[in-house]
């Protein structure tokens, strides 16, 4: 039998919460899950109707989108970025950002003695990503302009960044592109909570204040997991330098990585609507206050978490003992330590579950 490439790979860290999860669950009035950032609200209808108008597709969809979904992410980016110059050869769909994630460095060619670079505490994906590739992974705190930057072949930024909420702004972003092009390292922008920031205005990658005139070095990743809750869909996509872009598509083809037709109807509609974004807004940030202010009142202090769907909390005592505490209330929270070791004394909270389940937290939290 070949080598398992499992065995390349961390442990799952969601398997580690299962005893927690059985506790949180025994609670007279059931869990309030807030460890998985997954949407709960109802897909917008008018997303709906367009995948169901969609359905009689029988035959095979491009892995490079219909013309009228690159239309639409073409205008999107341009709008909420603010990008200039971005064109349908700068675009692609992908069949969800953590499929694009796990797989990117692989696809880019990256492998043993390439280096991948992430913050820490991050998205798991992207050290999953580097070592199915054979890369090195490199976690960094602080700027990533302080790295060393030889063998280092791609750089992964996440602003609003999960857990933290943390938003890097112009002045942060510019220097990393500065510094990434003076040493040719390719810059990936994680960005898919773009549109859920809070106490700050998070700014793309794309944004001319940050790259100029250029996307030359830069791939933004997007999805409508978030903003749209369409998780179920698998709807995310890439948007930056047509050179960087051709070279996936190029693989992608031959890979068959084709997002399903009724799909990229859908993602057409959904990035051409602007209310239901807004609606999701306001349902994320009630729910947002009373957590938050049922945590602090309990005596959590809330670092960053001035973006993204999540409050990153701690008592500044080690992450599990918070976990241990939270699920013998009946919630089940993700500990830090899942996000890299900076996370160790942390909890991420997300302000995902329904309004009635978040009013059960908050009861309890009392």
């Amino acid at each position: 039998m070949p080598s398992a490439v499992s065995a390349r790979l961390p442990v799952f860290p969601w398997d580690r919460l299962e005893p927690y999860k059985a506790t949180a669950s025994a609670h007279p009035d059931g869990i309030v899950d807030l460890s998985v950032g997954t949407p709960v609200d109802p897909v917008p209808e008018l997303v709906q109707r367009a995948l169901a108008g969609a359905a009689d597709s029988p035959g095979y969809p491009t892995v490079w989108g219909t013309p009228a979904l690159r239309d639409a992410i073409v205008a999107w980016v341009t709008g909420r970025t603010g990008a200039v110059g971005l064109a349908h050869r700068g675009v692609l769909p992908v069949i969800g950002s953590k499929e694009l994630v796990a797989s990117v460095p692989a696809q880019l060619g990256l492998g043993p003695g390439d280096r991948v670079a992430y913050p820490e505490p991050a998205y798991p994906t992207y050290e999953v990503g580097a070592r199915l590739a054979r890369a090195e992974p490199v976690p960094y705190r602080g700027s990533p302009t302080e790295l060393d930057p030889r063998g280092l072949r791609l750089l992964w930024l996440n602003s609003p960044a999960n857990p933290t909420g943390r938003v890097l702004d112009v002045a942060e972003l510019r220097a990393i592109v500065a510094w990434a092009r003076e040493h040719g390292v390719l810059v990936l922008s994680d960005e898919c909570y773009l549109e859920l920031g809070w106490e700050a205005e998070p700014v793309s990658v794309l944004n001319p204040d940050v790259c100029g005139d250029s996307h030359e070095g830069l791939v933004a990743v997007h999805s409508l997991s978030k903003r749209s809750n369409l998780a179920g869909y698998r709807a995310a996509f890439l948007a930056g330098d047509p050179a960087v872009i051709g070279e996936l598509l190029g693989v992608r083809k031959h890979s068959g990585m084709m997002l399903p037709a009724p799909v990229q109807a859908a993602m057409a509609v959904a990035l051409g609507d602007r209310e239901h974004v807004v609606e999701q807004r306001a349902r994320y940030a009630a729910r947002r206050e009373a957590l938050r202010t049922a945590l602090t009142a309990r005596g959590f202090t809330i670092a960053h978490s001035e973006a993204s769907l999540y409050l990153w909390a701690t008592r500044d005592e080690p992450c599990w003992d918070t976990v241990a505490e939270l699920s013998k209330l009946g919630i089940l929270v993700a500990p830090g330590d899942f996000y890299g070791a900076a996370g160790d004394r942390f909890v991420r909270v997300a302000f995902t579950a329904t309004d009635e389940r978040v009013a059960g937290a908050v009861a309890r939290l009392a």
